[in-house]
């Protein structure tokens, strides 16, 4: 997962695939022919072998093996970037062979853009044998000119003013269970922005206040406590299951912070078969970035596109929209094109809102779209996710290696 990979329109592929797996099937039953249908994903299209339910089955030998692998080379071009390429790879693999065992992920990638954008995160999702701990590393590091409106639900889409800036972000959390699939711990967040440059040329007298507002850098540091519930058995393509996510974080200028602030996030999912059955899902998303004490630093601020993992907000750019409060809704049906598995679909719809210090902006930002899935990884169910967009006054191609939630 990366920021390129929410909203770039892919040019080009080249699929290196290997794939092992030690529990799923790799076949799909046809009601209404009560027949085999032999799953296929993008490297079987590129295979000369016959994919038929007979040798398309898993091997012996591959039952026993616990990892797969995809790697995306691409191309591509998004408002935020540019013309870009980037190299994305996504490793999963299982702790353990019972049914209700978790994938593990990790995924990394790089990308340099037309704007001189470089893009290296590293993000893995670790659970232990016997599900007794999870393992959340999420470490990245931005050189990165990017757009930026002001605060509110009410800014001109044409007042934007251009800033450049390097980050690292190194969030890292540990986890056990307390119940079933219930599980509660803490971890470390620093977040470090330096070299904060105002570079538009045309408001030389703004550009010096801006950049009086923001500073040159930035520092957010301090313990984070979370809770966490999630029934899902796949987090790369949830298929049915519940999720939440209650992160409470508690930056201080003794640990290195700017100023004291708290921030608190509740990211809430709902995954229904539906119909009931089918492999169609439809997906629900509650995501909620709150600041109960303090001010943070501009950049720190909730903002749209600026999540863990890029991606609310699909219709508009990032960093469109930025405030002190913010909500969000999000829903999202996927539905099957192809029998095979090796095409499917989604439409969507989200809403955001951002308020200030003091009472809320009332402004409710909506946006949607439609898109296309392609079946990457059939083991890990790795989709390629190709989507368009629309909000108020904006559009674009949003891509994403995994579903976007």
């Amino acid at each position: 997962m990366n920021i390129l990979a929410r909203s770039l329109l892919i040019m080009f592929l080249f699929i290196c695939i290997q794939s092992f797996s030690q529990r799923d099937s790799s076949q799909i039953i046809s009601k209404k022919k009560d027949s085999i249908v032999a799953e296929k994903d993008l490297k079987d299209v590129f295979s000369r072998k016959k994919n038929n339910a007979k040798n398309d089955s898993l091997s012996a030998k591959s039952k026993n093996q616990k990892y797969f692998l995809t790697v995306l080379p691409a191309a591509g071009y998004t408002l935020q970037t540019g013309f870009a390429g980037l190299i994305s790879a996504n490793i999963g693999y299982y702790t353990d062979k019972g049914p209700d065992a978790k994938i593990s992920t990790i995924s990394t990638s790089v990308t340099y853009s037309q704007y001189n954008q470089i893009i290296f995160p590293l993000y893995a999702d670790i659970w232990s044998k016997g599900g007794g701990y999870n393992f959340i590393s999420d470490n990245r590091y931005i050189s990165y000119p990017s757009d930026i409106f002001g605060l509110g639900g009410a800014t001109d889409p044409n007042q934007n003013h251009t800033i450049d800036f390097n980050q690292i972000k190194l969030h890292e959390t540990i986890l056990k269970r307390i119940t079933n699939d219930l599980y509660a711990g803490v971890g470390f967040y620093y977040d470090h922005f330096w070299n904060i440059k105002v570079i538009d040329p045309q408001t030389r007298q703004i550009n010096v206040f801006i950049q009086k507002e923001i500073g040159k850098t930035e520092t957010a540091s301090g313990p984070a406590f979370k809770l966490l519930y999630d029934s899902r058995t796949n987090q790369i393509n949830p298929e049915k299951g519940h999720f939440l996510n209650v992160v409470l974080r508690q930056n201080f200028q003794e640990l290195g912070s700017d100023i004291e602030w708290a921030s608190l996030l509740i990211d809430a999912r709902e995954y229904i078969n539906f119909p009931k059955g089918s492999k169609n899902t439809l997906a629900l998303w509650s995501f909620n970035w709150l600041t109960p004490a303090g001010d943070p630093n501009y950049l720190l601020l909730p903002s749209t596109g600026w999540d863990d993992q890029y991606n609310t907000g699909r219709g508009y750019v990032q960093s469109r929209f930025r405030g002190k409060q913010m909500t969000y809704f999000e829903t999202e049906y996927r539905y099957g094109i192809s029998k095979n598995g090796l095409l499917g679909g989604v439409v969507f719809f989200n809403v955001e809102n951002f308020s200030g210090n003091q009472k809320p902006y009332n402004s409710l930002l909506p946006g949607y779209g439609a898109g296309l899935r392609v079946k990457l990884n059939k083991k890990s169910g790795t989709n390629l996710c190709l989507d368009y967009g629309f909000g108020n006054g904006s559009s674009g191609f949003y891509v994403n290696l995994g579903e976007v939630f």
